[in-house]
């Protein structure tokens, strides 16, 4: 599947029996970025915009994880993308979430906060550059 495919299928909110599927694909695109494996334009950070459409908190470890996959995902998946619930609502759930990987991704969201990148954020205008992004309007 590539970027194309997944809008055609998904869109840009997709539906919820779509979820597990987009998961799939996300750590698909994830285990290639970590064994330097090629992978398909786009596909990741548009897995992780689907999902952040959508909200749920369970997801954000999962795209966090994308996100530390590598450096080249690691710069496409912004960290706004962790925050589909909102900014505070994320960080409630991953500070009452043990292991390192929430601890380092509330530190990451926390640094981010501080240095300007939450600056008048909410989820909704955030998905709206991003659908723009992908002639997705």
């Amino acid at each position: 599947m590539n970027t194309d495919d997944s809008l055609k299928r998904f869109g840009i909110v997709p539906p919820d029996e779509a979820l597990n599927e987009i998961r799939g694909i996300l750590a698909s695109e994830a285990a290639a970025e970590r064994a330097g494996k090629p992978r398909h334009e786009d596909l990741a950070l548009l897995s992780c915009v689907q999902l952040f459409s959508r909200g749920a908190l369970e997801d954000v470890l999962r795209i966090w994880a994308a996100k530390r996959s590598g450096m080249d995902l690691g710069s496409y998946i912004d960290v706004q993308l962790l925050c589909g619930a909102g900014l505070t609502e994320t960080k409630a759930f991953l500070s009452s979430q043990p292991g390192s990987d929430a601890a380092a991704a509330l530190s990451y969201i926390e640094r981010c906060e501080a240095a300007g990148d939450f600056v008048d954020f909410s989820p909704s205008a955030y998905l709206g550059q991003r659908k723009r992004y992908f002639c997705a309007d």
